[in-house]
């Protein structure tokens, strides 16, 4: 400040006011003060300023995955929701593991956030102890968890699976299969796998077709992998439901690779609604969790809880959507 103020001709307290848009600053004399610190490449330091006002600029945020676009979906609604107020997003990666986001919510809350979005709502006792502490708000996603923390935008994972399987009973198909990851790490995937042994007990069939495919994120050469044990050892099959669209597209590859139609001799469905998953040949059955509205629902809440609107934990229900294509007709 003291640079632009020396080359604006002006004290650095008005350079101050300058930068504060206050009434006691001339347009023009606002105008050479932007234009030299344009000259100069200065870049405010909100720093100090957020110290003072107690209120940050940003919006700490957690996700498993940097390459899944259900994710990235909501991080780009969830960064549309609150550009208007000019919130950025400090974003940590946790890689399916509860330890490491536990580590990560330690280190986002010492840089003071306005608010911090988890996906996901079980954590580690300590991190649970750190959200319900932080003083800030606490939006717990893509989850509708038992003892929420705070806020939830989200949905059941294992409703949602459990509404596939009804519908693959509904075409007489009872020999169904589920190809997931290490149920200790995906906590959602976990939910999925419940969801499916659930409805299968409640459909009176047998829950004894449940394919390991490892750590998660599963890739679609994992997928692939799952569903080749899964033809060698049950061939009898007749459906798979796949913990997400990349497992279930390796795994329809798979069934293209040893000339098994599909659908005929086995319907297939994934989660997530991926790009891939409708334009897949043929295209894939899958549930469509609507990620980025979570991320602009988040960011709306945010918003109403940092303005005073919003009174009160609020719990936004998302309902996924069951799409029926080609894979399971």
């Amino acid at each position: 400040m003291i640079d632009i103020a020396r080359v604006a001709g002006v004290s650095p307290m008005t350079v101050s006011r300058a930068f504060k848009s206050e009434g006691s600053v001339s347009e023009t004399t606002r105008a050479a003060i932007l234009q030299a610190a344009e000259d100069l490449g200065y870049v405010f330091d909100s720093t100090a300023s957020n110290l003072r006002s107690q209120r940050s600029d940003f919006v700490a945020v957690t996700i498993p995955s940097l390459n899944n676009a259900n994710f990235a979906d909501t991080v780009g609604g969830l960064s549309e929701g609150l550009k208007a107020r000019q919130l950025q997003i400090l974003l940590g990666y946790t890689n399916y593991d509860i330890l490491e986001e536990e580590r990560l919510i330690e280190q986002l809350l010492r840089r003071r956030p306005g608010a911090i979005v988890v996906t996901g709502g079980r954590h580690t006792p300590r991190a649970r102890r750190l959200l319900e502490n932080a003083g800030i708000p606490v939006i717990e996603t893509w989850d509708l968890p038992e003892a929420p923390i705070g806020h939830v935008v989200g949905f059941s994972n294992a409703a949602a699976v459990r509404g596939m399987v009804d519908h693959f009973v509904r075409q007489g198909l009872t020999r169904i299969a589920f190809i997931g990851g290490d149920a200790d790490r995906d906590t959602r995937g976990s939910d999925r796998r419940a969801g499916f042994v659930a409805a299968m007990q409640a459909q009176g069939l047998a829950v004894d077709r449940l394919i390991a495919a490892g750590p998660p994120p599963i890739s679609m050469r994992e997928g692939a992998t799952a569903m080749g044990r899964l033809i060698d050892t049950m061939p009898d099959t007749q459906a798979v439901i796949c913990v997400s669209d990349l497992s279930a597209f390796g795994a329809l590859t798979e069934c293209q690779r040893r000339g098994l139609a599909v659908p005929g001799r086995y319907s297939i469905a994934g989660f997530g609604d991926y790009d891939i998953a409708a334009v897949a040949v043929p295209s894939l059955t899958t549930i469509n969790p609507f990620s980025r509205a979570i991320g602009t629902k988040a960011a709306a809440l945010i918003l109403d809880v940092l303005d005073g609107r919003q009174d009160g934990p609020a719990l936004l229900p998302i309902t996924p959507e069951l799409l029926i294509r080609e894979s399971s007709r």
